[in-house]
């Protein structure tokens, strides 16, 4: 094989590759994880390559809701072709023509064989995306290190009229049944069918051979167990910071600013709230998140679950408009929110911001009548707008706020390791709760 770099067009960002196959130049662009791109009509194919172990490959057809419609909307090797979706060796196949109105996404994955004791993947596996007439395109997650022997590669989706592909690269540690519970597969009854999936059982929880009590994360388990690992890595934070067994109202603002846009589309957005609702199950039982989107106009107040958070943010931040960020409005429906509960522990806001505030004064005024409150508030900073305000509140001894804390989660808060995040996400509110 031949292959020689190619000069990249105006504004593009993948790289481009030409490749010689069966005595012809390919192009075959790479995508990044999160990265979308438009496909035409007809159909599309999705070949995957793994390395090191034997992999299995399937995909699940999803409603608007990101649930399946019911379990034969899982194609595998015991049911390879419904409503438009097939299966041959590691290539799955969807016809956009065929797919059913209903249909709104079809989910690529590949699972470690499980005749195979002991498989993981390390190394990603390597997904192509063709299409007649069009360039290939190419995706490899970065490689796994916690377990994972499940991974979700593409999400093939509609946007509007039209279909786009997303490369994903999630991994489940929990396996089969950690992505069945997710889409909504039974896999109690499909175990006892023809077609049915592998058996699998899910990790049990880890115990901390210390005597600070842990964290009960069966609803995470049940409910969410791709959350599972971020879960426990927020408890350990937790430990560290004097936290073990505090509770906590967690509430979650994210900023609507137009110069957000490419984050929410590329999930960042949405993968910083997965984060936030795992530490959330650590302090809140009832594993649910307010959300409240801060934008031009007036603050939109929703949640996001255990039970509903996969491509929540998106399905959300839609309904809002683009504006410049009105943080104080954002804040103050927080507290609204938040004495309206009558809740008795704390507040811990995580406020997401990526520019500064145009109502600097007004952040500043509730900051300061907020603080007998109950209410600690985090600015996380992520994006590309200047935050030097957030940076300074406490930079003053004459203007310290003592329920306020900054932390810069960098341009991609998914690029920090879990155990860094989380550090930085709950050390300010351990020296809060514990002077």
């Amino acid at each position: 094989m031949v292959s020689a770099a190619e000069p990249l067009a105006a504004g593009e960002e993948s790289p481009r590759v030409r490749r010689r196959s069966n005595g012809v130049f390919v192009t075959t662009t790479s995508l990044l994880k999160g990265q979308n791109a438009s496909l035409s009509a007809g159909p599309v194919t999705f070949t995957v390559a793994a390395q090191g172990l034997v992999a299995d490959v399937s995909a699940l057809l999803l409603g608007p809701e990101g649930k399946v419609r019911s379990d034969d909307d899982l194609v595998f090797y015991n049911h390879p072709v419904h409503d438009g979706v097939s299966l041959a060796g590691h290539t799955i196949t969807a016809d956009l023509d065929r797919l059913p109105g209903g249909v709104a996404t079809v989910v690529v994955v590949a699972s470690a064989d499980p005749v195979q004791p002991g498989s993981v993947f390390t190394t990603a596996p390597r997904l192509t995306i063709s299409q007649p007439g069009s360039s290939e395109k190419a995706f490899t997650a970065p490689d796994f290190a916690a377990g994972e022997t499940v991974v979700v590669l593409a999400e093939l989706y509609r946007r509007g009229d039209a279909w786009k592909v997303r490369a994903v690269g999630q991994g489940y540690a929990s396996g089969l049944a950690g992505l069945a519970t997710d889409y909504g597969v039974d896999i109690d009854d499909a175990g006892t069918e023809p077609g049915a999936l592998p058996a699998v059982s899910v990790p049990a929880q880890s115990r901390s051979a210390s005597s600070v009590p842990v964290v009960d994360l069966s609803k995470v388990q049940s409910q969410a167990p791709a959350l599972l690992a971020p879960a426990r890595q927020a408890g350990q934070a937790l430990v560290h910071s004097g936290l073990a067994g505090q509770r906590a109202a967690v509430y979650l603002v994210l900023d609507h600013d137009w110069h957000m846009e490419e984050l929410y589309e590329s999930f960042a957005v949405q993968a910083f709230a997965e984060r936030v609702l795992a530490l959330s199950a650590n302090l809140d039982d009832d594993g649910t998140v307010p959300v409240i989107f801060s934008s031009g106009r007036e603050p939109f107040l929703e949640e996001i679950r255990l039970d509903n958070y996969r491509g929540r943010i998106g399905q959300l931040h839609t309904q809002v408009d683009w504006g410049w960020g009105n943080v104080a409005d954002a804040m103050r429906r927080t507290v609204s929110h938040y004495q309206e509960s009558g809740a008795s522990d704390p507040a811990f806001a995580v406020v997401q911001v990526g520019d500064e505030p145009w109502d600097k004064a007004e952040v500043r005024s509730l900051l300061q009548n907020t603080a007998t409150l109950g209410v600690f508030w985090l600015f996380v900073g992520f994006g590309r707008g200047k935050l030097a305000f957030y940076k300074n509140l406490n930079a003053s001894a004459s203007a310290t706020f003592t329920n306020v804390a900054f932390y810069d989660a960098s341009k991609n808060p998914g690029s920090v390791p879990g155990d860094r995040f989380y550090a930085g996400l709950v050390d300010a509110f351990g020296r809060w709760m514990n002077p």
